[in-house]
């Protein structure tokens, strides 16, 4: 499908930054790609970045406009919407991969929020394609593909968590005992 078009000029990356060339779109399409986020309420309350709720439902807007996410009502409850990925936004995890990768060498990013740019770069494109036929599963009911790389990604992640987790308590118990030392 082809995603509508404003035209400064003809060249292909400049059309793709019109689509996509604000932070905010870029992160709501990655927090629903990798984060599984579905809905106003979860992409508003799972944001590492804090965006504002007047900019998530411009982007929200945008994004459907432009044919980068589709939105549902949730037969649960009317009010909520569910967004999905469209073929378009699917076909970014390349790009996505390849912006961590570039962002892993070039910034200074938490080990927590970059394990899954690691894991994307060392699998390459096999792996981006695995994961692009989970998220057509996920987002456009296609098959279910037999592998999980959003799994695989999610549990990694995870495991990043738990170890920053356990080096902070063990930061905090070295600190209270330097303290009890030092009240004696």
């Amino acid at each position: 499908m082809a995603v509508p078009q404003t035209r400064r000029s003809g060249c292909p990356i400049n059309l793709t930054l019109e689509q996509l060339g604000d932070r905010w779109s870029l992160i709501v399409i990655r927090d629903v790609m990798f984060g599984n986020r579905r809905s106003y309420g979860e992409l508003l309350g799972g944001s590492e970045e804090g965006i504002a709720s007047n900019i998530l439902a411009d982007r929200l807007r945008r994004l459907t406009a432009s044919g980068l996410l589709t939105r549902r009502s949730d037969p649960n409850h009317r009010q909520k919407g569910i967004y999905s990925l469209t073929e378009a936004a699917i076909q970014l995890v390349p790009l996505l991969a390849q912006m961590g990768a570039w962002g892993r060498r070039h910034t200074r990013p938490s080990k927590e929020l970059s394990v899954r740019a690691e894991l994307l770069e060392a699998g390459g494109a096999p792996l981006w394609s695995a994961f692009m036929d989970e998220l057509r599963h996920l987002h456009l009911d296609a098959p279910s593909p037999a592998r999980s790389v959003f799994g695989e990604l999610q549990a990694a992640y995870e495991e990043a968590l738990a170890r920053r987790a356990r080096r902070t308590k063990a930061t905090q118990r070295a600190t209270a005992q330097r303290v009890v030392r030092t009240k004696r």
